[in-house]
């Protein structure tokens, strides 16, 4: 889980580090031979771009200093935190429900990973299994019991 979210970042920092040192400078050397910078849109764009891709290329690289250290100090052992698997039953329908902890940036519906930051996250960190959540949606109110957990520490361990 955690080597998924470093794999990802990585690609990410990879292709932006390229676009920034290959790609980019192209781009604004064509413009300038373009003619007069002032009114040329081409080079206001690459300039606009390189500032976006240097800003992402940071905060890429500071989550990825705050995934090592939340992975490696900050995730509880027995509780709902940052990279844990969290199986919730709906105590009204008595529906099941998977759901991994993640960051922002690797957020998953579909493959059931949902943010730490997210109402649903924050509801359920640092909860044990057997503790009971109650979830205010904008049309209802959920009440959901965690019946199991597997800690980021754990799957490390099973890695």
């Amino acid at each position: 889980m955690i080597r998924a979210m470093r794999e990802k970042m990585g690609t990410e920092i990879a292709e932006l580090t390229h676009e920034l040192a290959v790609l980019l400078p192209q781009a604004i050397a064509t413009a300038v031979e373009m003619g007069d910078l002032r009114e040329n849109s081409e080079y206001k764009s690459a300039l606009e771009r390189q500032q976006f891709v240097q800003a992402r290329l940071g905060q890429l690289h500071q989550r990825l200093n705050q995934l090592s250290e939340l992975a490696n100090t900050e995730a509880p052992t027995n509780r709902v935190g940052l990279g844990s698997r969290v199986k919730v039953e709906d105590l009204h329908t008595g529906e099941l429900e998977e759901y991994t902890l993640v960051l922002a940036e690797m957020m998953d519906l579909d493959a059931g990973h949902i943010s730490l930051a997210s109402p649903l996250g924050r509801a359920l960190k640092d909860r044990s299994v057997g503790e009971e959540v109650q979830l205010q949606l904008p049309t209802m109110r959920r009440k959901l019991r965690v019946t199991n957990l597997v800690t980021i520490h754990e799957q490390l361990v099973e890695e």
